[in-house]
């Protein structure tokens, strides 16, 4: 396939790659204002993932007080194998081919985190079961496993946070553009619409939102920047599309306003990241008053 190339689309190429070179610009200028690092300083992940205080023991344990960390290795297993299944079932009706979509891609990602989530779960399960006590805090495990490993801990977290707020601004974004643009307008014409597509446009936000109101994770708004120096979509999936076919007729670039779409979709990120940010902030401000004594703020 020949790929035609107008002279507007240079202005799509640049948003793409300003957008990766931005994202990676405030990623690393957070990370120094964090922490006061020197720009000839050596510059990493880990020391971000120490600044906010997120002990590696959240990444396993509920906000919920009384929960066994079985209950949520439980829920992150039924989430993994569902969406699995329902990202093979798309596999083998339309073959690879279907990854040309935005879906699959941000459905991915998602399945990559529970994935991820299960093994911090496994993990923190057998802590629980050798009654290594969470609650004398972190320093007792360390002194168990050794200083190493807490920093291998400390890294897997840092990425498992990182995909997680990834995944929720993508899947926002995702299901926005479905339910709002795609189904209303396009479904009747290159986009049939059926049950597997209802499916997984609905089980990427619903098991996610479960697993926000069961995890301690947090989630940072104001160091969104974070979550977009790894977009998933832009890094990955905008480049791939840029230069093969265009699934979205609105996204083509044969066309003269596609720049203004392009813009237009780096910049709808910002409030579909917010949007998720404030789903966390009122879980966090809310069960707190509405159950006291079960409800534990991350």
């Amino acid at each position: 396939m020949v790929l035609i190339v107008y002279w507007y689309d240079f202005i799509c190429f640049a948003t793409v790659a300003a957008a990766i070179v931005a994202s990676l610009w405030f990623l690393l200028r957070r990370e120094r204002g964090c922490l006061g690092i020197d720009d000839t300083g050596h510059v990493s992940l880990l020391p971000l993932y120490r600044s906010k205080s997120l002990g590696s023991a959240q990444l396993w344990t509920s906000c919920w007080t009384r929960l066994h960390p079985g209950w949520l290795l439980f829920t992150r297993s039924t989430s993994f194998l569902s969406m699995a299944a329902l990202l093979a079932w798309d596999i083998l009706k339309w073959d690879a081919s279907i990854f040309v979509y935005y879906t699959e891609w941000t459905f991915m990602l998602v399945i990559i985190y529970f994935a991820m989530g299960i093994a911090a779960s496994v993990y923190g399960c057998l802590i629980h079961s050798k009654e290594l006590a969470l609650e004398t805090g972190e320093d007792v495990v360390v002194e168990k496993v050794g200083d190493e490993f807490r920093q291998r801990l400390e890294v897997y977290g840092c990425f498992m946070q990182t995909i997680f707020q990834t995944s929720a601004g993508a899947v926002v974004l995702t299901d926005i553009v479905f339910w709002l643009v795609i189904v209303p307008f396009l479904s009747n014409t290159r986009f049939g619409l059926n049950k597997l597509m209802i499916c997984m446009h609905t089980a990427n936000a619903g098991f996610l939102l479960l697993e926000t109101v069961l995890n301690s994770l947090k989630f940072f708004c104001s160091d969104f920047s974070r979550s977009l120096g790894f977009e998933w979509d832009i890094s990955c999936y905008g480049v791939v599309s840029i230069l093969s076919w265009w699934p979205y007729p609105f996204l083509e670039l044969d066309k003269p306003w596609a720049p203004i779409w392009y813009l237009s979709m780096a910049i709808v990120h910002i409030p579909c990241y917010g949007a998720y940010a404030a789903v966390v902030k009122a879980k966090n401000s809310c069960f707190p008053y509405l159950f006291p004594n079960a409800f534990v703020n991350p």
